[in-house]
């Protein structure tokens, strides 16, 4: 299972594109309403979120996704956000995060010997990471992104270390995003 969680002030494009590429992948995918089932993005956008923290379970966990924008500092606040970051990282479970989320990682020290790419301000929170300037940058078991801009291309990193380059191709074509 990959666990999409949304905080309050989300970036929307950020969460929603992730969403949008891997369930056009197959993944089983549920977003995470930290602060109840409806979550109102930076932008005024509300998303009904399928499960309530409440609901997360780690028998089944997978994957991690934060994504990132003004409501980032919401994630550090949440018990479960946190559990479950630290979980994939010592179980060695794919995490991914975007924009501003990256910090969260670092703070949780989960980026230790790691690559790591952020929006720009926030890289001497990626505590531990080299940080690098690509778009989007796959170091072990975290996939890191930049922002809202390469959305899609985080998604697609996501997808193709789920299900391998050749699906997360053939996304890109059906997109398309050549």
């Amino acid at each position: 299972m990959i666990y999409l969680f949304l905080e309050d002030r989300f970036e929307e494009v950020e969460a929603l594109a992730p969403i949008d590429i891997l369930r056009r992948a197959g993944a089983d995918l549920k977003t995470v309403g930290e602060s109840g089932r409806v979550v109102t993005g930076a932008h005024g956008v509300s998303v009904m979120a399928d499960l309530l923290e409440s609901d997360v379970s780690f028998d089944n966990m997978d994957m991690v996704i934060l994504p990132g924008g003004p409501g980032t500092s919401n994630h550090e606040k949440s018990a479960v956000v946190r559990d479950a970051l630290l979980y994939c990282e010592k179980n060695k479970k794919l995490i991914g995060a975007i924009c501003a989320a990256p910090s969260v990682l670092g703070h949780l020290g989960i980026l230790r010997g790691k690559k790591a790419v952020c929006f720009p301000g926030f890289e001497a929170e990626l505590e531990g990471a080299t940080v690098l300037q690509d778009p989007v940058c796959v170091s072990q078991n975290v996939i890191t992104a930049r922002g809202a801009g390469v959305a899609i291309e985080f998604a697609l990193a996501l997808t193709a270390a789920v299900f391998g380059d050749k699906k997360s191709e053939e996304i890109r074509k059906s997109i398309q995003c050549i």
